[in-house]
């Protein structure tokens, strides 16, 4: 039996693993075109699950979303944790604090 990782507790990068055994042969013979649809057709389903949906519903759209975006980075060969860390890691990529003090996007 495999070892399953408690989502609790899941790292990006252990679910950028998960996604990449799961689904790779498919992602990759998809392309990034059909898989940026996909990623597309389950935001337009979170927004609907956000105007009129049960919580429940939210939470399976929001996992929906996270996994297809997980998909294209995969496919894209993008390293999720990385890129947050580079991006992320430091403060807000704007002003550079902790605490965003970008007057733009408030």
């Amino acid at each position: 039996m495999s070892k399953t990782v408690g989502f609790a507790e899941m790292t990006v990068a252990e679910l950028q693993a998960l996604i990449e055994r799961m689904y790779s042969a498919k992602d990759r013979a998809r392309g990034s075109p059909a898989t940026f649809l996909w990623l597309m057709e389950e935001v337009g389903e979170l927004a609907t699950a956000i105007a009129e949906g049960t919580q429940e519903e939210k939470a399976a759209e929001f996992a929906d979303v996270l996994a297809w975006l997980v998909t294209l980075a995969n496919v894209e060969g993008v390293d999720l944790t990385a890129e947050l860390h580079r991006k992320y890691g430091g403060g807000c990529p704007g002003c550079g604090g902790m605490v965003c003090r970008c007057e733009a996007k408030a």
